[in-house]
């Protein structure tokens, strides 16, 4: 069985790229995985921005990464980059924290102008740290996200297009395990 932690790097608690997270991680549990959710915004500030790896909250999620077989990093975009949430949080990883792990980078936005910054920002962070196999990445648009009743609404093409990007990251996990 494999063990797969999302990681969101919003900063926000009514982010809708958490709640992407956390439609990610019932879809992976779908397949009998450990899919686990990591919030860094719930993370000790103080402990986050010294880098204090000794901090209690800080070593679990240091150990919930070293654990993961699989990695999804979902994160809003921000100045044409990722989150520096999500980025000061990578920072505190080892320098080959990801070796042996397939991973998956989502980003939302506003705009499609931004989307190749999953290419040029995080693709190339997610590489220094080692990881084995790096699927193509999603960017998923405001607009075709809605929050409903506590749950995430996605237009049909982009959750058809999440679903295909999904099963190609399940496909590396299985490789790499």
């Amino acid at each position: 069985m494999s063990n797969v932690l999302v990681v969101s790097g919003s900063p926000s608690p009514t982010s809708k790229t958490e709640l992407v997270g956390d439609h990610i991680t019932r879809r992976l549990a779908e397949y009998e995985w450990h899919a686990g959710h990591l919030r860094v915004r719930t993370l000790p500030p103080a402990a986050l921005l010294h880098a204090d790896a000794a901090d209690p909250a800080i070593a679990t999620a240091l150990d919930q990464v070293s654990r993961a077989d699989g990695i999804v990093l979902a994160t809003p975009t921000y100045k044409a980059s990722f989150s520096g949430l999500l980025k000061t949080f990578l920072d505190l990883l080892p320098q080959y924290g990801f070796t042996h792990k397939a991973v998956l980078p989502l980003a939302t936005g506003g705009s499609a102008a931004h989307v190749l910054m999953l290419d040029y920002a995080l693709r190339p962070v997610v590489h220094s740290l080692g990881a084995r196999h790096v699927v193509q990445g999603f960017f998923l648009l405001d607009k075709h996200m809605a929050h409903e009743d506590g749950d995430l609404r996605i237009r049909p093409e982009s959750a058809e297009m999440l679903d295909e990007v999904i099963e190609q990251f399940r496909k590396a996990l299985v490789a790499t395990s």
